[in-house]
């Protein structure tokens, strides 16, 4: 993103990684400041755009769980709009945060991954106050190739932990479709294409189905990301008291792959468990 928005005429004023070595080497290709500290990082723009892995991350970069460098020291009319995958009141906690110490949020959930974070071709679900949308708007739009409102902070979490949901068991669907046919004997790629042309179809054949025929497990999206986003659609659904069996199904599948050692092969490296003659590492 920090690339697209370089690219699009944007002064990038400073980078942060976990992996300092990372930043800095990004730092020095988009010629801006690689802070050592998120409080530093933060005083280098008026809007700030986080990507974390789950909802302790996020708690710590906004200082929600105690810690004493995060982003919030000296944010007053800041905006920060917060890309991760987590749980809607995660995102409700930081914008109470925020709000406290005279900035704003803004949830932009990505369905998409890192090559269309790069050509500035995201699906992003945004939710927060439409006033900040508003004023935020024309870079969301520079990053994106589909923008869509869905309304109130935490919506959006909602909506994208469905759509990662949803995903997901495709995905695992999708493996056990083609696990089933090697184990046949079928040649996988006429089974991918009969699958194309009927209701076997989806956007993961499209994007995973030759990638776990050939077991090309090249992380875009991880398996160990796949079995989290699950947890947190299952956490939804046990709060709203519906029964979700596919989706704990898939969970499980996920979670099993990540205690075999597949946690940073890419979704599609769910194949793993169904394809005869693959699974554990040695």
């Amino acid at each position: 993103m920090a690339r697209r928005l370089k690219d699009k005429g944007y002064t990038i004023g400073g980078v942060y990684d976990v992996r300092s070595d990372v930043a800095r080497e990004l730092a020095a290709e988009l010629g801006c400041a690689a802070p050592a500290t998120l409080a530093e990082l933060s005083a280098t723009g008026d809007v700030i755009l986080t990507v974390v892995t789950d909802d302790p991350a996020m708690r710590g970069i906004f200082g929600l769980d105690g810690s004493a460098d995060h982003l919030l020291g000296n944010a007053a009319g800041k905006i920060f709009i917060n890309c991760a995958t987590v749980s809607p009141q995660v995102h409700l906690d930081v914008e109470t945060a925020a709000r406290a110490a005279g900035a704003a949020s803004l949830e932009a959930c990505m369905a998409s991954s890192i090559t269309q974070a790069r050509q500035g071709t995201l699906y992003l679900m945004i939710a927060g106050d439409e006033a900040v949308f508003h004023r935020a708007e024309p870079l969301l739009r520079d990053l994106s190739a589909a923008l869509r409102y869905v309304g109130k902070t935490g919506e959006a979490a909602k909506v994208k932990a469905l759509v990662n949901m949803v995903m997901n068991i495709n995905t695992a669907g999708l493996a056990e479709g083609l696990g089933l046919g090697a184990a046949l004997g079928l040649d996988l790629t006429m089974l991918r294409e009969v699958f194309s042309q009927t209701g076997a179809n989806s956007r993961v054949l499209e994007t995973d189905g030759e990638d776990m025929q050939n077991r090309e497990h090249s992380c875009f999206f991880s398996a160990a990301h796949a079995a989290k986003d699950s947890g947190i659609a299952l956490e939804l659904a046990r709060a709203a008291g519906l029964n979700l069996p596919l989706a704990a199904a898939t969970k499980a599948q996920y979670d099993r792959l990540v205690a075999e050692g597949f946690g940073e092969l890419d979704k599609s490296g769910i194949a793993e468990l169904t394809f005869p003659g693959r699974g554990k590492k040695n």
